[in-house]
């Protein structure tokens, strides 16, 4: 298996073609008095688009992420992008982290640092990490989509191939959203090489998995319990509109993200909007504002909007499970405090490590950068003698 090594490298061309786009946008109507509760309110991202087009500064950005070390390989057909920070320390643990929908390796950022060279920002260097982090199939620069069937599974036996690859025999998997299905089938595929599963989640998140992946165990659960769990489910599907057209039509749904930058970035803000800490009036002052357009350019530049709406397609089609459970030890970190998510996902406290904190929400990668990190070193603290 050929590693290349990968610098991001966008043409001038392209950039000129976004900010064109963006200045010549037709921009729809709008009823009045309605906010965020129909979508993204038209002057907001108005807004938002102009500073894309002219305050927001790829270049340097662009410079930001290439000094991660990146490469890229082919593992089952597909280009797989990923990138592989080494720590300083020599007896650091092997990590992969896997980013979910709609994020990207962008969301690591702020974490990998502290995760690699903790003794460079005030931690203890025992709890060092050499951090694998791939593009999921169909998303970023592991791009272009080749062939259907990319579900959880096919992705996690990819991602053990390439921690082989790279020399890696033992190892530690963490991930949120589509990346806590994928750490969690790495567990069920490789107890033997894996130590240790590490989840984020939040609130909606965990009730949404728990009625698809369990639905047999809501019955154990209160009354009060269950009319909690239904309020979030109203919650959650009042915002589901995303999961029923990418699970159903995402080649239709790809022509508007592909055409129209105006229209990739409505479809990623309003998540931003939804799933980030509820006491953020924006998405903005939930997660920074130039980290979030990185993203959204990362989606737009490599055209893996609509091919990262496949993987729900498929999700949805493969007959799967939406819960990999195994036997190696597992952490979960609930974005979002909750009486309710460990009655509905681990009521029997069978999990190694339960961690629930008040800030942030689906994307602490962004959000609460440090209280994600903390939480990951202590999972994973007592299982480094395993690797």
């Amino acid at each position: 298996m050929n590693i290349d090594p990968f610098t991001i490298e966008i043409p001038q061309a392209t950039l000129d073609d976004l900010h064109d786009r963006l200045a010549h946008t037709r921009w729809p109507g709008e009823l009045s008095g309605v906010g965020w509760s129909r979508g993204v309110p038209l002057d907001y991202l108005k807004g938002l688009a102009e500073y894309w087009r002219t305050g927001f500064d790829w270049r340097a950005q662009e410079t930001r992420l290439n000094e991660f070390p990146q490469f890229t390989t082919e593992i089952d057909g597909q280009t797989i992008h990923f990138l592989h920070v080494r720590s300083p320390e020599p007896d650091a643990m092997p990590l992969i982290i896997s980013h979910g929908w709609p994020g990207s390796i962008v969301e690591f950022m702020k974490i990998i640092g502290p995760l690699t060279n903790p003794r460079a920002y005030g931690g203890d260097p025992a709890d060092a990490f050499h951090v694998v982090a791939p593009s999921l199939p169909g998303f970023g620069f592991s791009t272009p989509l080749q062939e259907t069937g990319w579900e959880t599974a096919r992705i996690a036996r990819a991602f053990a191939e390439l921690m082989s690859c790279l020399g890696y025999q033992r190892y530690g998997a963490q991930g949120g959203d589509i990346g806590s299905g994928v750490s969690g089938e790495l567990g069920q595929l490789h107890p033997d090489r894996v130590a240790g599963v590490h989840v984020n989640a939040d609130p909606m998140a965990m009730a949404a998995l728990a009625m698809f992946g369990n639905p047999a165990g809501l019955s154990a659960l209160s009354e009060e319990d269950k009319a909690r769990l239904e309020e979030l489910g109203r919650l959650q599907a009042d915002g589901s509109g995303y999961i029923q057209i990418q699970s159903t039509r995402p080649q239709t749904l790809g022509y508007g993200l592909n055409d129209s930058p105006a229209g990739q970035l409505a479809w990623i803000v309003e998540k931003f909007k939804a799933w980030t800490d509820p006491s953020a009036d924006l998405p903005e002052d939930a997660v920074d504002r130039d980290q979030l357009l990185t993203n959204i350019s990362l989606y737009w530049f490599t055209q893996s909007g609509i091919s990262s709406a496949q993987f729900y397609y498929e999700a949805f089609h493969s007959g799967r499970s939406w819960i990999a459970r195994s036997s190696v030890p597992q952490g979960w970190a609930v974005f979002g405090r909750d009486d309710l998510m460990r009655r509905l996902v681990d009521p029997d406290h069978t999990f190694a490590h339960w961690s629930e904190f008040d800030h942030g929400r689906h994307f602490p990668a962004m959000e609460a950068p440090d209280l994600l990190v903390g939480d990951i070193r202590a999972f994973f603290r007592p299982l480094r003698a395993s690797i």
